[in-house]
């Protein structure tokens, strides 16, 4: 069975940072495209960043020089280093796995169902 555990996340004022952890299991890591996504309330959801199973990344515009997607397969994890944190990058974080053999621009802009697993999400806000 795919898991995908999501860690982190908070509340932290503008400028800060946060990591964004997602433990995954239930299959094999290291073949399968990731991803995380958002979703601002009243917003629909986002691709913040993706990379697929060669390694390609890609990021949302808005959080690019910011925001780093990383991959651990000796871990089994997922991570999302968010810097230099605003106010509109709030709201509900998801991790996300996929087994098929599109690329990460795909998985950025898919937005009608760009993965397959889908972790709980873990709230990010950002506020003074």
């Amino acid at each position: 069975v795919v898991k995908l555990v999501q860690s982190g996340g908070g509340s932290v004022q503008p400028g800060g940072s946060l990591r964004l952890s997602c433990a995954a299991s239930g299959f094999d890591f290291s073949t399968y495209s990731m991803g995380w996504f958002r979703q601002a309330p009243g917003k629909e959801r986002e691709a913040v960043a993706t990379i697929d199973r060669r390694n390609v990344i890609k990021y949302a515009d808005s959080v690019k020089g910011r925001f780093i997607i990383s991959k651990d397969n000796a871990e089994n994890t997922l991570y999302l280093q968010m810097n230099s944190l605003k106010p509109e990058d709030t709201g509900a974080y998801y991790c996300a796995a996929d087994s098929r053999y599109y690329g990460a621009y795909y998985y950025l802009t898919n937005l009608q169902n760009p993965m397959e697993y889908w972790g709980k999400g873990t709230l990010v806000t950002i506020s003074s």
